[in-house]
């Protein structure tokens, strides 16, 4: 074993011993009678949470939305996979909480020194540490990150003990969808493409995607190519071109910060084949924001999707 890894390892036994020595009998409160508890049933198990979570840390990006759409806002979070350390849009409400690596690289010290009563995870990203994790703090994992944000967002409401909350959420979510599928009307029958540029690496997105089930939410027709139960046709070439076409083509580029999708994007749209698509010829081609479209995943985000599907369809502001 390296150095490393061993001191790490002995680090947060050491810690959780301190813990446990601290917390060997259960709290009491001002009147004597014991914490009440829950349990909650995850991907990897069952969590037992005592009373209402105060010190949450979250592994996930569509987590961190999460909490922060049922008012929680947590100590520690894994850095949104662009931004400073996080996306523009959350970065207000995110101001002092720590960063605890990455959805796919954690840092387990960070989280052991925030003493967190809850932490809430991915197996798709973390199985490999659930063992680790559970014994610093109740431990409760989602399955996957794909698709549908609200199956998450249920478990995540349960495992903070605001279930009434994240059901207005929804509720919320939900009405302003109807809503808009009345506003939109006939527009609805525009057969929707969205295209991902990523340095080395070029995407047509289905419906399968974070984007792609709100639009099937909606009502929106698609491409009879991209009508499709999966993430995306990926390592797309040139000649695949002519698959991107339809009645409004919205497109989103996953920069890190060298340039190389900017100049991917810059490429491709520019290219005399995807000049002669008639999505292009008509000026029905949108740039939109990577994170808000596909990468952040959650609630806050898909809002703001739907914010600039008025904007372009119905010309809100």
């Amino acid at each position: 074993m390296k150095w490393k890894s061993l001191l790490t390892l002995l680090f947060i036994s050491s810690i959780l011993l301190l813990a446990a020595c601290g917390n060997n009998e259960e709290k009491e409160d001002s009147s004597g009678s014991k914490e009440d508890s829950y349990k909650v049933e995850h991907a990897m198990g069952t969590a037992t949470v005592k009373g209402t979570p105060k010190r949450v840390v979250i592994l996930t990006n569509e987590g961190t939305e999460a909490l922060l759409a049922l008012g929680v806002k947590p100590v520690g979070a894994v850095q949104s996979w662009t931004g400073d350390p996080w996306y523009d849009h959350i970065a207000d409400d995110m101001k002092d909480v720590e960063v605890v690596g990455t959805e796919s690289e954690l840092n387990l010290e960070a989280i052991v020194k925030l003493k967190p009563d809850l932490i809430i995870g991915n197996k798709m990203r973390q199985e490999e540490q659930y063992n680790q994790l559970k014994e610093i703090a109740p431990t409760v994992m989602a399955e996957t990150l794909r698709g549908n944000w609200k199956e998450n967002f249920e478990l995540y409401s349960k495992a903070v003990n605001k279930e009434d909350e994240g059901k207005k959420v929804i509720a919320d979510y939900d009405q302003r969808v109807e809503d808009m599928k009345g506003e939109l009307g006939d527009q609805l029958k525009k057969e929707v493409s969205m295209v991902r540029f990523i340095s080395g690496d070029v995407r047509i997105y289905h419906k399968d995607s974070f984007s792609g089930v709100i639009l099937d939410q909606l009502g929106f027709a698609r491409p009879e190519s991209q009508e499709v139960d999966d993430l995306a046709e990926q390592g797309v070439t040139k000649e695949r071109i002519p698959a991107m076409d339809g009645d409004v083509l919205f497109y989103f580029t996953y920069e890190t910060g060298d340039g190389e999708a900017n100049k991917l994007a810059e490429d491709w749209l520019n290219d005399p084949l995807f000049k002669n698509l008639n999505v292009s010829k008509e000026d029905q081609v949108y740039e939109v924001n990577d994170a808000i479209w596909n990468t952040a995943g959650g609630v806050l985000a898909a809002n703001k999707m739907l914010d600039d599907i008025e904007k372009i369809f119905l010309e809100k502001q």
